[in-house]
């Protein structure tokens, strides 16, 4: 029984060193940041260890989920228990999250060295890790939710950092608005769903949906909108990204803990609530819509900044509304996927944005050709050639898995900048660069369907299988996805043409202001109070003349 649970003791186990770090040895971290510093980075370290054990536990046999305490709520609302499942998107999750907390901690140490906040910066910094982890790892829906609440908290202490910087406390104040009006919707989600199916667990959710008869009961349709509403809050999607885009005055740490891993909250949730939403087709729908929506925008958005933080912070709502996306039309597996490899790239270019010099000191392929429509259409036509032929080889098909061949389509647009890059130059074209790019093309196709296929297997019934048929509203949406991915390709070679013309300068200064979508909550923000400025303003008249009162 004892090495039955060994993979769940050690998940238990791997938060607690961070929330200890946090809760004991920070206190009055300012006076000691050598110690609250060395508290977090071996506290990251015992959370990582921890997380690989439970991997290597798992993998053995030492599978069985675990409840540890348990206490009765009122209203028909379950119970509060400090439970653990161990399955294998916890482990995945748990074991991502804990590597770039790691590796965030450990940069923090020379960073932030010899900051006057020092102590508290990792003292938060370690309450924000250790939050995140309990979330992962929490096997009841009320744990969940207490870990979902702390974490935005905790984060919202290392966004607001440096309060003396108005634009930061700005973007902090509504990042804080916004995230609490999803508490209070995944709150009411959590509360239909326990009512109605008389359990508090994940698990127990699971195996309920299992069983469901359609029409479901109309309370789980309503909370499957709370969940869509509380994921799409907490992703920044469009066109409530704003905030994402201006809380890049925090400490660089920050950023990169921000976007290579809290910001997956909103789809770990709908990763966790997937029983639920693959019974309710229109709750997908509305993900994938909002997710192209957002992508779209940021897409053309970031080519307009010329600023590498803010490049990268729109990139990370596309990539956010991508992963949304991929769970909306069902294929959840991509979207663990997706989650893995961007969190790992986005760590490390948030951690190395310092040298993004470097990337224009290298030398560039010299283009003596200038892009065509042609030369894009030859590019896409061999890539989506590529795909679908590479599709069949794995036995992937338009018919039997629509979703994931437009998925691969899209695949299919991005290797085409591959191409490119051969096709655009005369001694590409004609020599061994093309056929280098094709053979890194083909390698990207055979990855794609293979990857896919390892973790179909390796999840199991973690999470439900790929969708095989999709109904007339859902190919429509298909269709769309792919009208969009290309007609981004052709903006961006016709990029050059179009900002020549009247309305390519037009489009320009409206997606440069981000279609203005985020001066309503700006606006709606300042009037809670003054503004970060003024209170920034007030902070240095104290300074420089102690006696001064300032007037209200």
């Amino acid at each position: 029984m004892m090495i039955a649970a060994l993979a769940s003791r050690f998940m238990l186990v791997a938060p607690w060193p961070l929330l200890a770090a946090g809760v004991v040895v920070g206190v009055g971290a300012d006076r000691h940041p050598r110690l609250m510093r060395a508290a977090t980075t071996g506290a990251a370290w015992i959370a990582l260890a921890c997380a690989i054990l439970a991997a290597v536990a798992y993998g053995v046999g030492a599978t069985q989920s675990e409840t540890y305490l348990s206490l009765h709520l009122p209203a028909r609302l379950g119970a509060l228990a400090i439970s653990v499942d161990a399955d294998v998107l916890t482990i995945i999750m748990l074991t991502l999250v804990a590597f770039v907390g790691m590796i965030v901690a450990r940069y923090s140490k020379t960073y932030m060295d010899g900051d006057e906040h020092e102590g508290r910066f990792h003292r938060w910094l370690a309450l924000t890790l250790g939050s995140f982890l309990t979330l992962i790892v929490a096997g009841n829906v009320w744990g969940f939710w207490i870990s979902w609440v702390a974490t935005s908290l905790c984060l919202h202490e290392l966004l607001a950092f440096y309060r003396d910087r108005p634009g930061a406390v700005l973007a902090a104040r509504k990042k804080y608005l916004l995230h609490r009006l999803a508490d209070a919707c995944l709150f009411s989600a959590f509360a239909l769903i326990v009512r109605a199916l008389h359990t508090a667990q994940w698990a127990g959710i699971g195996r309920a949906m299992a069983h469901a008869a359609s029409p479901l009961p109309e309370a789980l349709v309503v909370a499957a909108a709370l969940i869509v509403v509380s994921a799409i809050l907490k992703s920044a999607q469009f066109p409530t990204h704003g905030w994402l885009i201006q809380v890049m005055e925090a400490p660089t740490p920050v950023s990169a803990l921000l976007h290579a891993g809290i910001i997956y909250t909103g789809a770990f949730l709908i990763l966790r609530a997937s029983p639920l939403m693959a019974h309710i087709g229109w709750a997908g729908d509305v993900l994938a819509a909002v997710g192209l929506v957002s992508i779209v925008v940021a897409s053309l958005t970031m080519m307009t900044m010329t600023n590498i933080k803010g490049a990268l912070a729109y990139s990370t709502c596309a990539q956010m509304g991508f992963m949304l996306m991929e769970c909306g039309l069902g294929l959840y597996s991509i979207a663990i996927l997706h989650i893995i490899a961007h969190s790992v790239y986005k760590a490390h270019a948030f951690l190395s944005s310092g040298s993004v010099v470097e990337h224009f000191r290298a030398p560039k392929i010299v283009v003596s050709m200038a892009a065509t429509v042609g030369r894009a259409l030859l590019g896409l036509v061999i890539a989506v050639l590529m795909v679908l032929g590479v599709g069949e080889a794995f036995g992937v098909g338009v018919a039997r898995q629509p979703a994931l061949i437009v998925m691969a389509a899209i695949l299919a647009v991005g290797m085409t900048q591959l191409l490119l890059q051969a096709l655009n130059t005369r001694e590409g074209a004609m020599g061994g660069l093309f056929v280098r790019m094709v053979g890194l093309s083909a390698l990207v196709s055979v990855a794609y369907f293979g990857l896919h296929m390892g973790f179909v297997l390796l999840l199991g019934t973690s999470v439900p299988a790929d969708p095989v048929h999709v109904d007339g509203a859902q190919k429509v949406l298909l269709g769309v996805i792919a009208l969009a991915f290309l007609a981004l390709l052709f903006i961006q070679q016709l990029l050059p043409r179009l900002s020549q013309t009247a309305l390519g300068r037009a489009a320009y200064v409206h997606f440069y202001g981000g279609l203005y979508a985020d001066s309503m909550l700006t606006e709606f923000v300042r009037g809670f109070g003054p503004t970060p400025g003024a209170i920034a303003g007030r902070r240095r008249l104290r300074k420089a003349d102690p006696s001064h009162e300032v007037q209200s």
